[in-house]
């Protein structure tokens, strides 16, 4: 069969396009943007690229069109398949036809930690000679891959609640099916679909009646929406992670090292053993907890799951040190929530305060590009300026699509904060007023002109001069 998707560059229908090559299909596609790293990874793989949305691409018509979820109406491309009556689907949808519907299918669902915590089982089963399949919405170092069919009946999945396509308004997660599922936490985000935290729970709650009864609910305890929607009906066991003094009821980890890169894991008050890896913060023992939960349900014994945590390498993109020089560390997160922009900052100002010994001259620099729909529209203006609490100094850069003035955060920071609204400018701002001891964090969910690079690039001339 031979099927083009519209929109194969992002990382799920690269997935996807990844994962319909290895069924023995013909695979091609196109995108507005053909770029790498996933340009590279697809044309490896012997699938055909195409450069925009021409309809001239459906020429040698497809058996099937597989149409990504960025596409809408007006689309020529979108248009050209209605008129021909040429067959087509969503992503999800082919996936669950396809594969998922005979697999024991683990879906990561929240709002934060998806992408982490999907690729640490992936990890853990692997490591655990499984050899499961995934799709990973992110690029997985432990892999050489976002996506594969796997050899064992289980398969990972980043379980997304945004919209599925133009055609199917439903979240993508409601056609995953799981036998396990992962609800790491539930807040308020993608307003572009959303119009509040009842919308999104709804949608959560659509997903927990399809878990089996056989199945097993994963979710920390303490998350008033998560409570609220397993409240609206749930008929699967349920297990949580939890603060310590309610520990007898399932999950929790105590720190050995105040950044969350060393802690003892129980399960009911038992010890499971001990975690030491390269992560930091507290949002990441999160993760960890969960996949460890998950992984056991799955057959992996929790000292297993521990010693595959040891060789866990994180996912592009999520705290990746991208380079240090002269002493000043350059950090590339993907945070574009307040509450993970929070989370992630608490975990950097932990592993500073450990490694200078509170040393007040260890700063932490916050370089922020508010990019997200929902940060563009300025959903969570009032909420962003306590989310950079932990940062000393703090960086805005204002696109011009962002439909508020970031100017207004200067007030609101109670730390020296900067707006620019050229990179080349705020990268000069950035490397000018560094000095030797500082992390710096670049959060943005998109590419941000290679900002990182730039300020590595600045950092090696300003310490040659």
């Amino acid at each position: 069969m031979h099927i083009h998707i519209l929109g194969i560059c992002g990382t799920f229908m690269g997935g996807i396009a990844a994962i319909a090559k290895q069924l023995g299909h013909r695979v091609s596609g196109c995108d507005a943007n053909v770029y790498p790293p996933m340009s590279t990874q697809l044309e490896q793989l012997g699938i055909e690229l195409k450069q925009g949305y021409l309809t001239e691409h459906l020429k040698d018509e497809p058996d099937l069109v597989i149409v990504g979820n960025a596409m809408s109406r007006g689309n020529a491309m979108v248009e050209y398949v209605l008129d021909r009556n040429i067959a087509y689907t969503s992503g999800p949808q082919w996936l669950l036809d396809n594969v998922l519907k005979d697999r024991w299918v683990i879906a990561i669902s929240g709002t934060h930690g998806k992408t982490t915590t999907s690729s640490m089982v992936a990890w853990i089963l692997e490591y655990a000679h499984m050899k499961p399949g995934f799709l990973i919405g992110g690029v997985p170092q432990n892999f050489d891959c976002s996506a594969r069919l796997g050899d064992a009946p289980f398969f990972i999945i980043e379980a997304d609640e945004y919209d599925t396509a133009f055609f199917d308004k439903r979240s993508k997660f409601v056609h995953y099916r799981p036998r396990t599922l992962v609800i790491n936490n539930m807040e308020f985000d993608h307003a572009d679909i959303f119009n509040d935290l009842s919308d999104i729970q709804r949608q959560f709650h659509h997903l927990i009646r399809m878990v089996p009864s056989n199945g097993l609910v994963l979710s920390p305890k303490n998350e008033s929406a998560i409570t609220e929607t397993l409240a609206q009906g749930c008929w699967t066991p349920t297990e949580f992670s939890v603060d310590h003094e309610f520990s007898k009821a399932g999950w929790y980890a105590k720190k050995i090292i105040g950044d969350g890169s060393e802690f003892i894991v129980y399960f009911k008050d038992e010890i499971q053993g001990t975690v030491k890896w390269n992560l930091i913060g507290d949002f990441n023992i999160d993760n960890g907890l969960m996949a460890i939960a998950a992984a056991r349900h799955a057959g992996v014994p929790s000292h297993v799951a521990i010693d595959a945590l040891a060789e866990f390498i994180n996912t592009k993109r999520r705290l990746e040190l991208r380079g240090e020089v002269g002493k000043v560390r350059v950090f590339d997160d993907f945070a574009h929530h307040p509450t993970a922009i929070a989370k992630t900052l608490a975990g950097v100002r932990a592993n500073v305060s450990a490694n200078g010994e509170g040393d007040q001259s260890c700063r932490v620099i916050a370089v922020l590009e508010p990019r997200s729909n929902t940060m563009k529209s300025g959903v969570h203006k009032d909420t962003l300026a306590a989310s950079l609490a932990q940062a000393d100094v703090v960086y805005l850069f204002q696109d011009e699509q962002v439909q508020w003035s970031v100017n207004t955060l200067i007030k609101d920071c109670q730390q020296p904060c900067f707006v620019e609204t050229d990179i080349d400018v705020l990268v000069s701002h950035i490397v000018n007023n560094s000095q030797a001891d500082d992390t710096i964090v670049v959060m943005s969910n998109g590419g941000f002109g290679n900002i990182h690079q730039k300020i590595l690039d600045q950092l090696a001339k300003k310490g040659s001069l």
